[in-house]
């Protein structure tokens, strides 16, 4: 059960990320029929919290709430004297970084417990400092992620893809991707539908394929009026029908090269790995939330058959469509026989 999301905030928090963590787990959705977090910002400090922006945060809570989470979520910070991405900093043996300590201590205690622990972009460094990522899988901002794997060999840093879940070490790329890994979280822990639900009341994708490669060197493409975002969510009404992209070009008025450059831009993936995503987060909520037979939610969502529903489903949920059923089924509903 997630219940308890705590946050603890490090001097020089870096406010995007930490705005990621109030929005998707500090916002009181009750009235959608949402779950309602106890959501909780603690400091290792009485005194108020540094940002890096030239102002500060009050923080009434200290870190033993952290003994109660069901999940910690740790932003960007460092310590009044330096940076944590710092190599020369880190390595000094400064008694600065000592203050972090108690820190440490209770993350490696949650992770020893396997409550999830979950970094945001260069909230890495805060996990590996305190030992956390050793030996797991991990990820952080491209610009950062070779620093990551020099200062900690131990780390298995995948410098390509947009969050990591190495369960119970979770670990965001930058800024943007916060979002990503807290969506998932939420998907894994509560489902599909309410994953989806936020992800819509904060105008983000519930999923974005790819991984930071994409970001190194292109530039994002700018926002125009002529986006593509209403022919994405017409897609998401006709999942059934067959949408080649001869009649998704004629549907957005462009001609298909026009088309697929734009769709490309938008979206970071190709029509068809979308369109393929899309019909397996529709599948998901059927399976949460029905009791059709598996072939039958297959056909309703575009896929056909069961076989082909299948296939997609092990790709990108790592589990059969019959397993995800029994794990997130709504309790209100009769077991499927």
């Amino acid at each position: 059960m997630l219940r308890n999301v705590v946050v603890p905030l490090l001097p020089n928090i870096e406010m995007f990320e930490l705005g990621v963590a109030c929005e998707v787990f500090g916002s009181d959705l009750s009235a959608d029929g949402l779950p309602a977090y106890d959501f909780t910002l603690v400091a290792g400090s009485t005194e108020p919290v540094a940002t890096r922006y030239g102002y500060s945060i009050d923080v009434p809570y200290d870190l033993d709430r952290l003994d109660d989470a069901d999940l910690i979520i740790v932003p960007p910070g460092g310590t009044a004297a330096g940076s944590l991405t710092d190599p020369e900093f880190v390595h000094s043996g400064s008694a600065s970084l000592a203050v972090l300590e108690p820190l440490f201590e209770k993350l490696r205690t949650a992770v020893d417990r396997e409550v999830p622990v979950a970094s945001l972009c260069t909230g890495a460094f805060v996990l590996a400092a305190a030992g956390i990522l050793d030996g797991h899988r991990c990820t952080t901002h491209w610009r950062y992620a070779d620093r990551l794997a020099a200062m900690y060999p131990s780390a298995r840093v995948d410098r390509d893809v947009l969050y990591v879940d190495d369960d119970p070490v979770l670990t965001s790329a930058g800024t943007a991707a916060s979002v990503d890994l807290c969506l998932h979280i939420v998907r894994n822990a509560q489902g599909s539908h309410v994953a989806n639900t936020i992800a819509r009341g904060m105008v983000v994708p519930p999923h974005r394929d790819g991984g930071q490669a994409q970001y190194v060197a292109t530039p994002l493409p700018e926002c125009t009026d002529d986006s593509i975002a209403p022919l994405l969510d017409w897609i998401t009404e006709h999942l059934h029908h067959e949408l080649s992209v001869n009649v998704l070009a004629e549907h957005a008025h462009m001609s298909l090269r026009t088309f697929a450059r734009r769709f490309t831009q938008e979206t970071g993936t190709t029509p068809a790995r979308w369109i393929r995503d899309q019909r397996v987060f529709a599948a998901q909520q059927l399976l949460e939330n029905s009791d059709l037979p598996i072939d039958v939610v297959a056909d309703r969502v575009g896929f056909g058959t069961a076989s082909v529903l299948r296939q997609h489903f092990l790709r990108l949920r790592r589990t059969t469509p019959q397993a995800y059923r029994r794990a997130f089924r709504s309790a209100e509903l009769a077991p499927v026989e």
